[in-house]
């Protein structure tokens, strides 16, 4: 686990830092942006097509994630259609009832396995969380590979946030075991059984002070203080 450092000035929003010289390029990763929650803070349906700026709080999402892994595509129930705007493979919970972001997670997985064969891994991102790093995906790769860890996490000023995340395919069998046998729910509790490594990510610089990069939009007050950041 890295330590916090001091907002990152020379990165206003976490614009782009390109790859540093030195570094090895990554393997195949894919990437699914996980939607399938109730949305219940934010007064219910889909949260990810409120408003944010003069695009939908989502577009934000797709814009930073997309440049990050090699196929992208968004875990959602219902009907896929409210999302064909964005031109992305929508993917519905295999697992039966509400199961949580693990579902989502494993979905992601079984689509990678077919879609992405040449993949290895899979990054999980929020759908509610429109400033988080360009650099992410990088430095879950780096950093599991200098800890020889087999799962990754994002962390900020000293909160976990699992849905941020990286995860082998390897794994899709024992998540599989984890939720429809075991019936576990919660992310931390299923990391816990391997080794997890917490990547640790700076405030982001904004004409407003600090900004946490993992800030989520739950709430309507929450989308609001969104539209403040983005403003001049």
């Amino acid at each position: 686990m890295t330590t916090p450092s001091e907002p990152d000035t020379e990165n206003p929003l976490g614009m782009p830092p390109g790859v540093p010289p030195g570094v090895p390029r990554r393997p195949a990763i894919a990437g699914v942006i996980l939607a399938g929650g109730r949305s219940r803070r934010m007064g219910g349906g889909d949260k990810c097509l409120q408003s944010l700026g003069r695009e939908y709080l989502i577009s934000h999402v797709i814009a930073r994630a997309h440049s990050q892994v090699d196929a992208l595509a968004i875990n959602a129930n219902g009907d896929p259609a409210r999302f064909a705007d964005f031109e992305l493979p929508v993917i519905a919970d295999g697992v039966t009832g509400f199961a949580g972001p693990l579902a989502g997670v494993l979905a992601g997985l079984d689509w990678a396995a077919e879609a992405a064969p040449e993949a290895m891994w899979l990054a999980t991102f929020a759908c509610d969380a429109p400033f988080f790093p360009h650099n992410l995906v990088m430095r879950f790769w780096a950093e599991t590979e200098e800890a020889g860890a087999q799962l990754a996490c994002a962390q900020s000023r000293g909160r976990d946030h699992p849905v941020f995340g990286l995860w082998p395919l390897a794994l899709r069998e024992a998540l599989r075991q984890a939720l429809v046998e075991d019936d576990i729910r919660k992310v931390d509790i299923f990391t816990a059984r391997y080794e997890l490594v917490q990547v640790d990510f700076p405030d982001l610089a904004s004409p407003w002070g600090p900004v946490d990069p993992f800030f989520n939009a739950n709430r309507p007050e929450d989308l609001a203080e969104a539209e403040r950041i983005l403003s001049p």
